[in-house]
């Protein structure tokens, strides 16, 4: 088998050596024929054989020798006085095809030049381009759809597009093409099937070239190869749909916790409470007053854990909070007495610091002394290790300079807190506590957000954490007050 390489250097040494022959012969030809006889028309084929190895200007030199070998044979055989007019004319008429054709070859090498730039400048992109005709067959097939497809394009020029792609469309293909006869152009997303039968899922871009008349005849399709980023998208819907039920379960669970925490405290107080009244009808004679009392208090913690439970299905439904008239400064009075008992167990020592003249503020009674309770009880127990220095809580109340919220404060003398988890004391089920469930700080933040304040945590000084909440006041209920 011969080389590629040496048939190319034989044609390219071949065609200029034929070129010249065949002048050289027709020459020779018009030399020797009788003057009428018209050859000179056959130096076309000259022009046409230098066209495949010559650019525009060697084109223009071959044409311009082939001219002058006519009027060199017209003055080496002159025609007869007889065929004088004949032979001028056809010599004249063979010269003007000869130039005529150079023009047409030049200006057919300057069309295929600028196909081939733009052919070149397709294969440069990173898109898959080919185009095809209205019946479906390829006609150019870029560098970038022989990567992505795995067909060159010898392989795939004159194929059908579809029956080689094996394309599944995400409607009938009638109705795309449809549309793109309407519009002129075409874009979704297309399965095709590449040479080793794996599937890519590509953006498509179609558009409609038509002629000068406006009749379709070349369809330009561009493919992005998209197959990652639908897969990515797959998972990230999974994922997203995995993360919705997870939420699900811990939106029942971090319920479940704050129902269990908040009750707590009051049931703590009825069984305490029930255990005093056994012992007072067990004493002899058994003492009626005292069980009384103790069963007043059974049925006040028994209504408070009922009124807990309410206001927390109330607050994981987003309802309002009740707009009671609270007196700040009396609420705190209270929840001290109520926890009066743990104080006393952890030998913690109160000491008030109520502002004159608190204003009073719209809020829900039951779910402002849940917090003040919660931070009452946290503080406490924080300070229950402390051995070297008095165990004491202050509470502060006040209102703001420009009387638009009133403040508490819980000062504890207790070990402080970590710099570094500040921010993370409100989060749901984070706890510092060997048996704690992390729900208080998060359900009194949601509390007090909810009465449209804020509740935030830093340092003592010189030991322990403060605590404070804030709470808005409305400016009719300051005004009436007045």
């Amino acid at each position: 088998m011969t080389p590629l390489g040496s048939r190319s250097s034989r044609a390219r040494f071949g065609l200029p050596i034929a070129a010249a022959a065949v002048a050289l012969a027709i020459f020779i030809v018009r030399l020797l024929a009788p003057p009428e006889f018209a050859i000179s028309w056959a130096y076309v084929v000259v022009v046409l054989i230098a066209a495949q190895f010559l650019q525009a200007r060697g084109i223009v030199l071959v044409t311009v020798g082939c001219v002058a070998l006519g009027v060199l044979g017209q003055v080496l055989a002159p025609p007869t006085p007889e065929t004088l007019n004949a032979t001028v004319a056809n010599r004249v008429l063979s010269i003007l095809a000869v130039v005529l054709t150079a023009f047409l070859v030049v200006q057919g090498q300057s069309t295929d030049r600028a196909l081939r730039e733009q052919a070149s400048l397709l294969d440069l992109t990173y898109d898959s381009i080919f185009s095809r005709n209205m019946d479906d067959t390829i006609t150019f097939w870029n560098r970038a759809a022989q990567v992505l497809y795995g067909w060159t394009p010898e392989e795939a020029l004159g194929k059908r597009a579809r029956e080689l792609l094996r394309t599944t469309f995400p409607v009938p293909l009638n109705e795309l093409n449809a549309e793109l006869l309407r519009t002129g152009r075409w874009e979704g997303e297309l399965v095709n099937k590449k040479r080793d039968n794996s599937e890519v899922v590509v953006a498509s871009r179609w558009s409609l070239q038509t002629d000068k008349d406006g009749r379709p005849t070349t369809i330009l399709e561009t493919n992005n190869d998209v197959t990652e980023r639908k897969r990515t998208q797959a998972s990230l819907e999974h994922a997203q749909a995995n993360l919705q039920r997870v939420n699900r379960v811990m939106l029942v669970g971090e319920m479940t916790a704050s129902i269990a925490h908040e009750i707590n405290q009051p049931l703590t107080g009825v069984v305490a409470n029930a255990g005093t009244c056994l012992r007072w009808l067990a004493a002899e004679p058994p003492d009626l007053d005292e069980v009384r009392h103790y069963l007043g208090l059974i049925v006040r913690d028994g209504n408070r854990a009922s009124e807990v439970i309410s206001r927390i299905r109330g607050l994981v439904r987003k309802e309002p909070p009740r707009a009671d008239r609270l007196d700040i400064n009396d609420a705190l009075l209270e929840v001290i007495g109520l926890s009066n008992s743990e104080l006393q167990k952890n030998w913690v020592v109160v000491r008030t610091q109520f502002g004159g003249n608190v204003p009073i503020v719209p809020a829900d009674r039951v779910q402002l002394q849940q917090v003040m309770l919660n931070l009452i009880v946290n503080a406490s127990e924080a300070m229950s290790a402390v051995t070297d220095r008095p165990r004491e809580l202050v509470v502060k109340t006040g209102a703001s300079a420009d009387l638009t919220e009133v403040f508490v404060e819980m000062h504890d003398s207790g070990p402080g807190l970590d710099p570094s988890i500040v921010n993370s004391l409100f989060e749901s089920f984070y706890t510092t506590k060997a048996n704690g469930m992390g729900m208080g700080l998060s359900i009194s933040r949601a509390i007090v957000e909810a009465h449209g304040g804020h509740l935030q945590a830093g340092p003592n000084q010189p030991h322990g954490a403060v605590f404070r909440f804030t709470l808005p006041i409305r400016g009719e209920l300051l005004h009436a007050d007045a």
